[in-house]
């Protein structure tokens, strides 16, 4: 058996690129038909409800205190890749926004294809060191520390972000939300298991 070799500075950097570009892909779906989602994701969508300003650059700002326990718990390098992960986000959302519009889209479509390109995103990010910070790195701390799944995990923590969500939307919408959560959960569950991929 040939013996694993890792990546280059370059496929880091191209995957970590792409996981960015799917997780804003995502936000903007669920944004567009007006639902919520777990995680950091789901925290940024709910303030951009109530606060003016775009889910992308949100997502970044709520993500700073998260910064310094991505180094506590996964490491220097996690928490720069981090960093970089979280600017490149908030640029893309811009980008998008000067690109494009998305803004009909109906909620089924929005929460399986939204909830899964996120869950895509976090899995490039999450295969090459790196995490979208928030609630994603406690989830990937209790996976290498614990040996708890990321995605059952963060379906416990995606539960209070929809209840807490009841606040601010329609019962309804948040139906829809706790879709895209599982499309996002199910992707991790499926794929990011301790064994299935070593880095390599």
């Amino acid at each position: 058996m040939a013996e694993p070799v890792p990546h280059t500075l370059a496929e880091d950097a191209y995957a970590l690129m792409i996981g960015c570009v799917l997780v804003v892909l995502g936000i903007a779906f669920l944004h567009a038909a007006g639902l919520v989602t777990g995680g950091i994701a789901g925290v940024a969508l709910l303030v951009s409800y109530v606060v003016p300003l775009p889910a992308s650059l949100l997502f970044t700002i709520i993500n700073v205190p998260f910064f310094w326990f991505a180094r506590r718990a996964m490491g220097t390098k996690f928490m720069i890749r981090t960093i970089l992960v979280n600017g490149a986000i908030a640029l893309f959302g811009t980008l998008l926004r000067l690109s494009m519009r998305v803004t009909d889209v109906h909620p089924l479509f929005a929460a399986l294809v939204g909830g899964t390109v996120i869950g895509l995103g976090i899995l490039f990010l999450a295969r090459h060191n790196a995490g979208v910070g928030g609630t994603g790195v406690i989830t990937l701390w209790l996976q290498k520390h614990r040996g708890w799944n990321a995605g059952r995990t963060q379906i416990a923590i995606d539960v209070v972000i929809l209840l807490v969500s009841l606040l601010v939307l329609p019962a309804g919408r948040i139906a829809w939300s706790a879709l895209s959560a599982a499309a996002i959960s199910g992707v991790l569950i499926a794929w990011h298991r301790p064994g299935r991929y070593t880095g390599y």
